[in-house]
């Protein structure tokens, strides 16, 4: 089986002192601190380049959506504090579950205006967060959650946040590694999406019972622009992949002719301030692109 995750089994070996300027609060901290401890089981010791963005202005809060099937899905909530109908961003997490950063990037999606909603769409499954062995991670929660699922539980999270004061009319969704092939996957599903962005998720798979779809044979049904984020040395997703990728946007007419950047220089997982693959100067360009496009195709 091939899935979406091959990059995210890095270890994170040291507490590497980098160190630059995000505009965000930066926490220099060892595994085992408060902050650490926010983060899944299998991404210790937490690099010292980990942004803890500030709350301030901001409501959070963690709670609990009734899917289709009846589940009781948790979730955590980051939207501007008083403001009313934000747009809605959906952030879908790595194979680690909604642990720390995840949440934090919800925290940085709030603060640009966004009601920003993480969902665990795992959690039928088990708790990621809890599961240091790789192996163990993957043969019982990732391989085991099925797209179907995973595709109306999104759907479900955003008619949860239109109830719950977000602008549902107003759709965005961004993912990494495993949430970047959900992004792909989710804006082929919904008419209602405006736009989406795909931080280094898989475009060629192998398909399973519970995982039939590849990307890339999903383009022709594409239904929102998709903003593709890459870096340029990612074993997992190589080069020939991406452009393949780009061939069959631009055949099916789908996206922009911008919609795949390739951030050289950069691997797997070079948004991840709490990893070693983390890239800041790549981050930065990253994170402007993804507030352009949501800003031109969600708020608009």
């Amino acid at each position: 089986m091939t899935t979406d995750n091959r990059d995210d089994s890095e270890r994170l070996p040291d507490d590497r002192n980098w160190i630059g300027t995000t505009g965000l609060q930066r926490r220099h901290v060892l595994a085992g601190g408060a902050f650490a401890a926010g983060f899944a089981a299998a991404c210790h010791p937490v690099a010292s380049s980990a942004v803890q963005t500030s709350g301030e202005g901001l409501k959070e809060e963690t709670v609990s959506i009734p899917a289709s099937d009846g589940f009781a899905m948790p979730a955590f909530v980051a939207r501007p504090a008083g403001r009313k109908a934000a747009p809605v961003i959906v952030v879908v997490h790595e194979i680690f579950g909604v642990h720390e950063w995840i949440r934090d990037m919800c925290r940085r999606f709030a603060k640009a205006g966004y009601y920003a909603i993480a969902p665990d769409l795992f959690a039928r499954q088990g708790d990621a967060t809890k599961i240091a062995d790789f192996k163990q991670l993957v043969g019982t929660i990732v391989s085991r959650t099925p797209d179907a699922q995973v595709l109306t539980d999104i759907d479900a999270t955003y008619a949860w946040a239109g109830s719950h004061g977000g602008d549902a009319r107003r759709r965005g969704i961004t993912g990494f590694c495993w949430g970047g092939r959900v992004v792909w996957l989710y804006a082929a599903h919904s008419a209602a999406l405006d736009a989406g962005v795909a931080f280094y998720g898989r475009l060629v798979t192998d398909k399973t019972a519970l995982q039939p779809l590849s990307v890339i044979e999903e383009v022709g049904k594409l239904k929102a622009p998709v903003l593709g984020q890459y870096g340029e040395l990612d074993k997992g997703i190589p080069q020939t992949d991406v452009a393949a990728m780009r061939a069959a946007l631009a055949k099916a007419g789908k996206s922009p002719p911008d919609a795949i950047t390739v951030h050289k220089g950069t691997d797997h997982g070079f948004m991840a301030d709490y990893r070693p693959s983390y890239n800041e100067a790549a981050a930065k360009v990253a994170w402007q692109e993804t507030l352009g496009w949501f800003g031109k195709y969600v708020k608009g």
